[in-house]
């Protein structure tokens, strides 16, 4: 390859990894799915693949396991469960502390089995429709909704898109999975607490709240109990190591055989962008491989608390899912992607911009005319991150 040719595909690489770490390119109306799949398009332009290296380069397992989830989530969505589940929870809820306590756990576990970005998307309006209705002050639930979704994701396979392809990639058992980062996720969730009653005092009181007012939701019996069903059988079968991807893609198929709902109103609910931009990565970091740029990294991760260190700064930086994929090359045993899968994960809380499920909240809030600005969310970040990253390197190391 020439060195021209090699120059340009460096700035390829420059560009697409900076467009996905802000989320655009100045100038130019492209989200990050299109940013990825630009970037592989021109690295096959620039001959540092050929469309056979990159069709190699994507990993089914991957692309079909979050295929298979997002159709139950989209199945569960709408028989009305997540509102249903919420709001059964929160009405436990006899102080604003209890309230703070609940949140946290409950959008922790829900995230932990169904996606924390999904968990973010459907969750904000209700967390401000509760708070206003209950004269709460909405900012410190907003947060622990955000910080949940990450924190509680860590906890399995299924929680985060950097999780599944941490799975699809090491073939590390559902359970044993969940039984080394679970404990983690708990310890997170009670730090996340523990902050934010300590920044912000109103979070702390046991005064009742007033009656909550009733919610208006659509709940249909049938396809939640359908739902709940396929959702029970497939992470039986996750538990008692069935296929990952193979077990997803039964289940949608299960899903899908229904006269309630045209398919197309399950597919207008799957992320599309999410997986062609996951295609597109899979490409790109090919082309980082063909160009030997890992090998600066290798004497960086060649240690766990390096591992550690490097994923956390290129998930802040590139965003968790190129991160991961970036580094999956280096790793070399369970602990290794078990440490990427949690470091990617928890490094989310470290800034607004470190995960797309505190960017979810911040901009639905921002609609509603709620504000949650960088420096809000940095000062409760950047402990949460510091102290459960802690916890993550104790547990493992």
């Amino acid at each position: 390859m020439g060195e021209a040719r090699e120059l340009l595909a460096l700035l390829v690489l420059f560009l697409t990894y900076l467009g996905l770490g802000v989320g655009y390119l100045p100038g130019y109306r492209m989200n990050r799915a299109g940013i990825a799949l630009v970037g592989a398009a021109s690295l096959i332009l620039l001959g540092v693949l050929d469309l056979e290296a990159a069709w190699r380069a994507l990993d089914p397992n991957t692309l079909v396991f979050l295929f298979g989830v997002m159709v139950l989530n989209a199945q569960l969505g709408y028989a009305g469960f997540f509102p249903w589940a919420t709001l059964g929870l929160l009405r436990l809820a006899r102080s604003p502390f209890a309230l703070l306590v609940l949140l946290t756990y409950g959008a922790g576990a829900l995230s932990a089995f169904f996606l924390n970005d999904t968990m973010a998307l459907l969750l904000t309006p209700l967390v401000l429709e509760l708070t206003r209705a209950l004269r709460l002050p909405p900012l410190p639930y907003l947060l622990a909704l955000a910080g949940a979704t990450n924190l509680g994701s860590v906890a399995t396979l299924t929680g985060n898109p950097q999780n599944i392809l941490v799975g699809a990639l090491s073939g590390i058992p559902y359970l044993d999975f969940a039984r080394a980062l679970a404990p983690v996720a708990l310890l997170g969730l009670a730090l996340q607490v523990g902050l934010l009653a300590l920044l912000f005092p109103e979070t702390r009181s046991l005064a009742p709240l007033p009656p909550l007012a009733p919610f208006r939701f659509r709940l249909h019996r049938g396809m939640l109990a359908k739902g709940l069903g396929v959702a029970g059988l497939l992470f039986l079968a996750f538990l008692l190591g069935y296929p990952l991807a193979q077990g997803a893609l039964v289940a949608a198929g299960v899903v899908l055989f229904t006269r309630r709902l045209r398919s197309e109103r399950f597919f207008l609910r799957v992320d599309w962008e999410l997986l062609v931009m996951f295609g597109g990565l899979f490409m790109v970091t090919e082309g980082v491989r063909a160009l030997s740029l890992l090998d600066p990294l290798r004497p960086l991760a060649g240690t766990p608390l390096g591992l550690l260190l490097t994923a956390v700064l290129l998930s802040n930086l590139v965003s968790n899912v190129p991160a991961v994929l970036l580094l999956a090359p280096l790793v070399e045993d369970q602990k290794g992607w078990l440490l990427l899968a949690g470091a990617s994960t928890l490094a989310g809380n470290l800034t607004l911009l470190g995960s797309v499920a505190n960017l979810i909240v911040a901009e639905a809030a921002r609609r509603a005319g709620e504000r949650v600005s960088f420096w809000d969310h940095l000062r409760f970040g950047l402990p949460l991150t510091l102290l459960s990253l802690g916890v993550l390197y104790l547990f493992l190391f």
